[in-house]
């Protein structure tokens, strides 16, 4: 009878320390998930993976022969009442600092708020532009018929071209797409 109660308390602290094993890697699993959407961007951030572009208070670099070509894009989520219209390409010296505008109209009779995310394209290339000042860093709320100019402030880092990848790009794509900010009309 001794050696049955011994094997059932065994038992039970195994099983006590399973439960709690598992649990913990429960925890850690969702630990995890929340947490993979911040590191996955900075991830991105630091090494312009999947076209995330940097952000610069000014280009210490200075400016180089070697001219590139800057083309902007935009697309626009049917859920945001928007019309926008792209900033003109732009082609100019490396390390020069340049402002385009992007000019959006909210088309509803309601203040809608919508937010840009963006790429470049080729990838690679993300790394090396950087933005000064852009409407992408806040949401933007436009009241019922506004229309207003959304300026980005940039440049192309220098360092571009030691990458020898990058040597025959001659021209690089931001590109933007809206949506409907979740608080929407706050």
């Amino acid at each position: 009878m001794t050696l049955a109660v011994e094997t059932n308390a065994n038992a039970g602290k195994r099983n006590r320390r399973l439960g709690l094993t598992l649990l913990g890697v429960a925890a850690g699993m969702v630990g995890l998930a929340f947490a993979s959407v911040p590191l996955y961007q900075l991830f991105c951030q630091v090494t312009g993976f999947g076209g995330t572009t940097q952000v610069a208070e000014a280009n210490p670099k200075g400016v180089i022969a070697r001219e590139m070509k800057v083309r902007f894009d935009v697309n626009v989520d049917h859920a945001l009442n928007w019309t926008v219209k792209p900033a003109a390409s732009i082609t100019d010296q490396i390390g020069r600092v340049d402002t385009v505008n992007y000019i959006a109209t909210n088309n509803s009779d309601k203040p809608l708020t919508g937010q840009a995310i963006f790429n470049v394209v080729p990838e690679k290339a993300g790394v090396y532009f950087n933005k000064i000042e852009c409407f992408c860093f806040t949401e933007q709320t436009l009241a019922p018929g506004e229309t207003v100019e959304m300026p980005i402030v940039f440049f192309v880092d220098p360092d571009i071209d030691e990458n020898h990848e990058l040597k025959t790009i001659k021209e690089i794509t931001l590109s933007y797409t809206f949506y409907a900010s979740d608080n929407e009309g706050s």
